[in-house]
């Protein structure tokens, strides 16, 4: 247990912790599957798993023992030495993504730098695109992450302003659009970026065949398509990759947040080799990028949601969350919806900020957090039951009404 009380937790981050979050007010001081527990006992159901970061469950014991087995082995070399987990790590992800190569970085934003990178040198060193001419298509209300280059295509102006002058080399049409894609596409176009769910704006679900249409755009154009699944990989849609439920296969597959476990932070992308190549010694790496820490506890995240067939077991039990929560008689619910259990709660506006839920519902034993104010986001751990759903239904309900 911590040494100190949650208000004085509290205190110690708003005082010595830059403010560039709004947390619910709760510290968590301990977890376990999908439970988590505060310096005083009190215990909650996680459902938002560090935003699907935790998708096999807080501290699985499988991802713990492979961390703690490597880390009294070997745990950085640096890439200027072979190492004997990432070249294993390597193939093993490979195959699961069905693709030729992959290369391994930390966070979900350098695996998205990492993808627009792949994609402009392929436009120049392939299609011969003019140099420092290249364009990649984006989407309103996206999220990739908070590097300078990534906000300086976001649309939401929290994320951007006053962090000018930003990156061009852009093109942000909207959403769910692919008659917007086809009038944006020029000589200079290499490729397409986008999140098969735009969950940081909402769990904003397209139509269904979009991403299959930006594919078949991308084909038609001879231009690369990149989908950012790190949030909604490694099983969280009831598809190991949100993608697989239009049956294409992008060029860029950009991985995070699950691929480590919610033990370590592990983030790749992965392609076949006519895109790959354009990486060649010195021009891309990272000092922590495939060290054998990292490639030990991925290596063991990969292995339980497999096992435990946790893309399956989110299918189901998101299509029964996401019924229920349907079935709820509120006039403070405007609409439902979701896949797998990645799902969003619309309030009516009428209803008030959805913080003053998510707060009532912490209050009350379940963690879940607000975005774009109106919305509130439910993405408990995968290795959830449907009687621990039925328990967090029965506080939902209550608070709704």
């Amino acid at each position: 247990m911590s040494e100190f009380s949650s208000t004085e937790l509290i205190e110690m981050e708003r005082k010595c912790g830059a403010h560039n979050y709004h947390p619910l007010e709760v510290v968590i001081s301990k977890a376990e599957g999908i439970w988590v527990e505060d310096p005083e006992g009190k215990r909650y159901i996680d459902m938002l798993s560090a935003y699907s970061a935790v998708n096999q469950g807080h501290r699985h014991p499988a991802i713990v023992k492979a961390l703690k087995d490597q880390a009294d082995m070997l745990t950085l070399t640096s890439r200027a030495f072979f190492n004997d987990q990432w070249p294993v790590f390597a193939r093993k992800l490979a195959d699961f993504t069905g693709k030729e190569m992959v290369l391994p970085m930390n966070t979900g934003a350098e695996a998205v730098e990492t993808a627009i990178k792949a994609m402009r040198k392929w436009g120049y060193s392939v299609e011969g695109v003019a140099r420092d001419k290249a364009e990649i298509i984006v989407f309103e209300e996206n999220f990739h992450g908070r590097t300078t280059t990534i906000v300086s295509f976001s649309t939401d102006p929290l994320a951007s302003e006053g962090y000018g002058p930003f990156t061009p080399g852009f093109k942000v049409v909207p959403f769910n659009d692919l008659e917007a894609v086809k009038a944006a596409i020029n000589e200079n176009t290499v490729g397409i970026l986008v999140e098969p769910i735009q969950g940081e704006a909402g769990v904003n679900i397209p139509d269904d065949g979009y991403v299959k249409g930006l594919f078949e755009i991308a084909r038609a154009n001879n231009i690369l398509l990149a989908v950012d699944e790190i949030q909604t990989g490694f099983g969280r849609t009831g598809k190991m990759f949100c993608y697989q439920y239009d049956q294409i296969e992008p060029d860029i597959i950009i991985m995070g947040k699950a691929l480590g476990g919610g033990i370590f932070p592990v983030s790749a992308i992965a392609a076949h080799h006519d895109i790959m190549q354009v990486f060649t010694p010195g021009t891309h790496g990272s000092t922590f990028g495939g060290n054998p820490l990292a490639c030990a506890v991925a290596s063991a995240s990969l292995d339980v949601l497999v096992d435990e067939k946790l893309a399956e077991k989110s299918f189901e039990l998101g299509q029964y969350f996401i019924a229920e929560l349907k079935s709820i008689e509120s006039e403070k619910i405007k609409l439902v919806r979701g896949k797998g259990l990645l799902i969003g709660l619309v309030l009516e506006e009428t209803a008030g900020k959805a913080r003053k839920y998510t707060t009532a519902l912490k209050d009350n034993g379940i963690l879940c957090k607000e975005t774009h104010d109106w919305i509130i986001r439910f993405a408990p751990p995968l290795v959830i039951t449907k009687k621990e759903i039925d328990s967090a239904l029965e506080v939902i309900r209550i608070v709704l009404d």
